[in-house]
């Protein structure tokens, strides 16, 4: 029995489920999880979407965004736990998970089997590819909703369709959600013109750090960056890709300050260097052109250390 097989028997068996994915959720994240409830009610379960962190301002004109529960305690009576995008429970941030029976899908490189059944495919383009097979395989009539949610994921994951494995069969997918209710402009709009102000000056902060050697260009902004401009976390998503898009670079490095002494640090590649092999040693993990992880601060400091696993990778 493959993988997709052994998910779908096991949600067939079941009626009530807890769907989460990783703390800081990004638009996989969310849009996944989303589209995953729904499909689960149209299978006749119940479903609740719990996730540790806020849905960032770009997100909640998803469908049903605002059912999401936040909290970091699973409370209810569930016959199983669906994790999205993560390698462990602990990337949930979530307590009470472990006592769950435990689904995990998964598409990033770094995946590891920690649940008791695991569907992991790195050669999907998004989590949300594999959520929209699920839905084939069981039959599952897509909504506009629910297209609307997995094109958005699609769409940031793929770094609007700019990251491997981008490919022929992920421009269908787009195509298909289209063709059932997805709206890309509107969805676009959404998510890439639709910056809070704090975003903006936390960027200009950003670029005033900016470093380079080689193909490599790394930035940073400090927590005191953060109180000056009002700015949340979901601010600093997609800072890095400034700095990736200087011609001649190919790996660029974002490092936030979130305590004196820890630093969380987004690295982007064009593809030459799979940068979640990087983001393995220090701890995390991801794509081959896009990862993340947290280390030790100050930033100097954190900045040397992963330019030193970057060197005999890249020229620098």
């Amino acid at each position: 029995m493959d993988q997709l097989a052994q998910v779908l028997q096991e949600i067939q068996q079941r009626r009530r489920f807890l769907v989460t994915s990783h703390a800081r959720p990004d638009g996989d994240a969310i849009g996944s999880t989303l589209a995953l409830a729904q499909i689960l009610r149209k299978m006749g379960k119940t479903a609740d979407v719990v996730l540790a962190d806020p849905v960032p301002v770009i997100y909640q004109p998803l469908p049903h965004s605002e059912t999401i529960a936040h909290t970091t305690k699973v409370n209810g009576d569930y016959d199983a736990a669906i994790i999205l995008e993560c390698d462990s429970v602990q990337r949930t941030r979530l307590q009470g998970l472990e006592s769950q029976f435990l689904i995990s899908i998964d598409h990033h490189i770094s995946a590891r089997p920690f649940a008791n059944v695991n569907w992991i495919e790195p050669g999907a383009a998004a989590t949300a590819e594999l959520i929209f097979r699920l839905a084939q395989a069981a039959q599952v009539k897509l909504t506009p909703e629910i297209a609307t949610c997995l094109y958005t994921a699609v769409l940031t994951d793929t770094g609007a369709f700019c990251y491997a494995p981008t490919n022929a069969c992920t421009f269908e997918l787009a195509k298909y959600l289209v063709e059932h209710g997805a709206d890309p402009t509107t969805i676009a709009h959404n998510i890439y013109f639709s910056a809070p102000m704090s975003k903006m000056c936390l960027l200009g902060a950003a670029l005033s750090t900016l470093q380079r050697d080689g193909a490599v260009t790394w930035m940073s902004v400090t927590r005191q960056d953060m109180e000056r401009f009002g700015a949340l976390d979901e601010d600093c998503e997609g800072l890095v890709n400034y700095a990736l898009g200087i011609a001649g670079v190919e790996v660029a490095i974002f490092f936030r300050e979130v305590a004196h002494d820890r630093i969380r640090v987004s690295i982007r590649s064009k593809g030459a260097v799979n940068v979640a092999e990087i983001a393995q040693k220090f701890g995390g993990g991801g794509h081959e052109c896009a990862g993340g992880f947290s280390t030790e601060g100050p930033v100097k400091e954190a900045a040397k250390r992963v330019l030193a696993e970057l060197r005999g990778k890249i020229g620098t």
